[in-house]
C-alpha cells in the first residue's frame, strides 16, 4: 500500500500541475512554455552630461585690455593689447596669443574670410591678421586719431551692408561719436562715415532687419561720456547703409543711456526685435552707491516708437548691464537669452506666449562678475545646445556653463594668475583650426 503522504504529490503529477520532476527532460509537457533567463546586459558607464570632447571643431576669441604693476603692485599700468585664442584639443584648453604695441586694448577680433580683423583703442586701428610660417603678421586697414581727447575703435559687426554680396564692417568709436562702415575692393579698403558727433561714446554696433525689407540695417548706442553716479543720456539710433539712409532715433532712452543692445529674432516669430539693456539710476551716498531704478531690457519692434519701448526684465540691485547674448541652451528650437550683469551675475530669461510682456527670469550664477562680464552663448561642440562661456574677471576666470535637467552646470575652462590685471571685452567664435597654433 502506498504512503498516504505520497498521495498529495502523485494527484499533482497525474493532474500535469506544477512544474516537470525532470527538469533536463528535452520533452516539455503538452502546452507548456520554457522562458530562458535573461542574459544580463553589461554595465554601461554612466554619460557626464558635462564632459567636454577631447577635440572640438570651434574655438573662442577673446579682447582683452592687459594692466602691469604699478610700484605699489597695483594692476593700474596699461599694457600692449592681448587677443586670446582658445581651442579644445587633445582633451585639452590650450591657449594662444597676439600682442599689439599700437594698441592698449583689443576691443574685439572677428574671423573673417580666413583672416583675423580686430579693433583697438589708444590708438585707434583697425587690423587685418593672417598667420604664415607659424607668425602673426597685421595689415592696418583703418586708423584714425578723430581729434578728442581719447581714440579707440569700439565696436565691430560684420555683414552685407551694401546688398553687393559682399561682407563689410560697421564700426563704433569713442570719444567723438564717429560710425563708420569699411568694405573691400580692389583698390584697398575703404571707410565711409555714417555718423559724427563730438563728446560722444558710441558702445556697440548690431545689424538686423526690423522691417523685414531683406536690406540690413545698423544700429548704434550713441551717449554722453562715461561717468558714474550722475545722470547720462542716451538714445539708440539706425542707419541703412544701403539706401544711403542717416541717422534715424529708435529709441529716445530719456536720462538714461545704454551700452548694450541686441538685434535678431529672440522669440521665433521670423521677425527680428531690438532689445536695449537700459543703464540704471546711481547716486553717491556716503562714498557709496545706491541705487534709485534698476537696468531695464526693453524690447522694440518694427514701428515701435522711440518712447514705446516694453520693459521685459529687470535686474533688481544692478545699474550696469554690459552683455546680453541669446541662443538656445536645452535644444528645444526655443531660443533664451542671457544678461550679464555688473555685480547681481547672470540670468537667464525666456519669453512666455506673450513675448511683448514680461520674460520669466531665473538666476543662473550669483558668483559671476565683473565691469564688462563679456558673454557668449554658442555650440562649440556642435550637439544642437548653446554652451554659455563667460569671463568673470573678478576671479580671473573664463567659464562654461551646460544645462543639465533644466540647470546650469558651471567649468572653469581658464584662469589668470592676477585676476584683475586684464579686463575681457568681448568672446567670439572662429573654426578651431584657423585659430590653433
Amino acid at each position: 500500500m502506498r504512503s498516504l503522504a505520497l498521495l498529495p504529490l502523485l494527484l499533482l503529477v497525474a493532474c500535469g500541475g506544477g512544474e516537470r520532476e525532470d527538469p533536463a527532460s528535452s520533452a516539455p509537457a503538452t502546452g507548456a512554455v520554457i522562458t530562458p533567463p535573461p542574459t544580463p546586459t553589461p554595465q554601461q558607464p554612466a554619460v557626464d552630461p558635462t564632459a567636454v570632447p577631447d577635440d572640438l571643431p570651434t574655438g573662442l576669441i577673446i579682447g582683452y585690455s592687459p594692466f602691469e604693476a604699478d610700484d605699489q603692485g597695483r594692476y593700474v599700468r596699461p599694457a600692449p593689447a592681448r587677443l586670446e585664442m582658445l581651442v579644445r584639443r587633445g582633451g585639452e584648453w590650450r591657449v594662444s596669443a597676439i600682442t599689439d604695441t599700437d594698441s592698449n586694448v583689443f576691443h574685439k577680433g572677428v574671423f573673417l574670410d580666413d583672416a583675423l580683423v580686430t579693433i583697438g583703442g589708444m590708438g585707434a586701428y583697425v587690423k587685418r591678421w593672417t598667420r604664415g610660417g607659424g607668425a602673426w603678421s597685421a595689415q592696418t586697414l583703418w586708423t584714425e586719431a578723430f581729434g578728442g581727447r581719447i581714440d579707440r575703435m569700439r565696436d565691430v559687426e560684420v555683414g552685407d551692408l551694401y546688398g553687393d554680396g559682399k561682407p563689410a564692417l560697421a564700426i563704433a568709436t569713442h570719444d567723438q561719436g564717429v560710425v563708420a562702415t569699411l568694405r573691400f575692393g580692389s583698390d584697398g579698403p575703404r571707410v565711409d562715415r555714417l555718423d559724427r558727433r563730438e563728446n560722444t561714446f558710441v558702445h556697440e554696433i548690431e545689424l538686423g532687419d526690423l522691417d523685414g525689407d531683406g536690406t540690413l540695417e545698423v544700429y548704434a548706442t550713441p551717449s554722453e561720456p562715461n561717468q558714474v553716479g550722475v545722470e547720462q543720456s542716451g538714445e539708440v539710433v539706425r542707419y541703412v547703409p544701403k539706401d544711403g539712409e542717416g541717422r534715424t532715433v529708435v529709441a529716445d532712452l530719456g536720462n538714461r543711456h545704454a551700452k548694450e543692445i541686441w538685434v535678431g529674432d529672440a522669440d521665433g516669430d521670423g521677425r527680428d526685435e531690438l532689445y536695449v539693456s537700459v543703464e540704471g539710476l546711481a547716486t553717491r551716498e556716503g562714498g557709496r552707491l545706491a541705487i534709485q531704478e534698476p537696468v531695464e531690457i526693453r524690447r522694440y519692434d518694427a514701428g515701435t516708437a522711440p518712447d514705446a519701448g516694453v520693459v521685459i526684465a529687470r535686474i533688481e540691485g544692478d545699474h550696469l548691464m554690459r552683455f546680453l547674448t541669446v541662443g538656445d541652451v536645452d535644444g528645444d528650437g526655443k531660443k533664451e537669452m542671457v544678461a550679464a550683469s555688473f555685480s547681481r551675475g547672470l540670468w537667464l530669461l525666456r519669453p512666455g506666449s506673450n513675448p511683448r510682456g514680461e520674460w520669466s527670469k531665473e538666476s543662473i550664477d550669483r558668483d559671476s562678475g565683473g565691469f564688462e562680464h563679456a558673454s557668449l552663448l554658442a555650440d562649440l561642440d556642435g550637439d544642437g545646445r548653446d554652451e554659455l562661456y563667460v569671463a568673470s574677471d573678478n576671479d580671473g576666470e573664463l567659464r562654461r556653463y551646460v544645462w543639465v535637467n533644466g540647470r546650469a552646470r558651471r567649468e572653469v575652462i581658464h584662469r589668470r594668475e592676477v585676476p584683475r590685471s586684464m579686463i575681457t571685452w568681448n568672446l567670439t567664435t572662429a573654426p578651431a583650426a584657423f585659430l590653433a597654433p
